[in-house]
């Protein structure tokens, strides 16, 4: 996918732009090209359907579409633009349609509420469905009621933060996240958890320590678990290491939910990266995995949604 273009799904709304920044950015930073999707609503896409039927020549040849010109206007007005920006409109239900063009995609970046959502929901139907369903990496940019910092101070700020099962991440999850952070020219920040019986002295909301690889030496400090874990890590991490040695990579093992250690890491990170699923699931599971699902609802920045790419992992 060395040529794959960044998609943008945009409806319209100020949230679907914002992510149109944040997905010119990464085709920029990526040196690939940027196609905007944009899945007709109901009524135009009836309007096609009907003039097609009828085959009139006095019927407009397009259906306006606002918003083709609103993203015009937006791109117009920035200095640095990707070689090569496409505009598709859609037609079919959203979750399908942008499944359909993701399957050649790089990444697929949208809103974390559309322009069709309630204005309580922290994470809209189509956002999740798409994030659930997609044969790509879906970037999904919350919506600005998650103090997300503007685009263009956000792109290059903070760590790419990965959440890492040691033993059941896919490879194509960490390589999403070493790929994300060579590109930004920043660090790598792992994060897995492990459970431990609860005591009267353990705050588990305590602000977890970072040990750089170098740190894990024989008779360090920590409980078992957590040196088993920080080594696991290690292990499952000295390909990537390998492979992009200009990545730095700083490692936490922390006690208590993997989720919410993601969610309070995402305050400063530029990118939260997770999987979709267990890898036992199929690569087309219609569910979504409990980490991701929360980390989703609650992040206060973009979270990238890494599927797994083949089934025989």
């Amino acid at each position: 996918m060395g040529n794959a273009p960044v998609i943008a799904a945009v409806d319209g709304s100020e949230q679907s732009l914002k992510a149109l920044e944040w997905a010119r950015a990464a085709a920029l930073r990526h040196g690939t090209g940027l196609m905007v999707a944009h899945v007709l609503p109901d009524h135009a896409q009836l309007y096609a359907g009907r003039r097609s039927a009828l085959h009139h020549a006095s019927e407009p040849e397009e259906f306006a579409d606002p918003v083709a010109d609103r993203v015009r206007a937006l791109l117009g007005d920035r200095d640095e633009l990707p070689e090569g920006i496409q505009y598709e409109s859609l037609e079919g239900s959203v979750p399908e349609a942008l499944r359909v063009i993701g399957a050649e995609a790089l990444m697929l970046v949208m809103g974390s509420r559309g322009r069709g959502d309630l204005a309580s929901l922290l994470l809209g139907s189509n956002s999740r469905a798409v994030a659930t369903t997609a044969p790509c990496p879906v970037v999904v940019v919350p919506h600005a009621e998650r103090k997300v910092p503007d685009a263009a101070s956000e792109q290059s700020a903070g760590k790419v933060v990965l959440g890492l099962h040691a033993a059941e991440t896919p490879d194509d999850v960490l390589a999403f996240a070493f790929t994300e952070a060579a590109v930004r020219g920043t660090t790598v920040q792992v994060v897995s958890a492990y459970s431990v019986p609860p005591a009267p002295t353990m705050v588990i909301d305590s602000p977890f320590a970072v040990i750089p690889p170098e740190g894990l030496a024989d008779g360090g400090d920590g409980v078992p678990a957590e040196r088993e874990m920080l080594r696991s890590q290690t292990e499952r991490l000295a390909p990537l290491r390998a492979r992009h040695p200009d990545v730095p990579v700083e490692q936490a093992a922390v006690p208590g939910d993997p989720a919410g250690r993601l969610v309070t890491a995402s305050r400063s990170a530029a990118l939260v990266v997770v999987g979709r699923h267990h890898p036992r699931r199929t690569a087309m599971s219609l569910l979504i995995g409990s980490v991701a699902n929360a980390v989703l609802q609650h992040a206060h920045g973009p979270v990238a949604v890494v599927p797994t790419l083949t089934d025989d992992v």
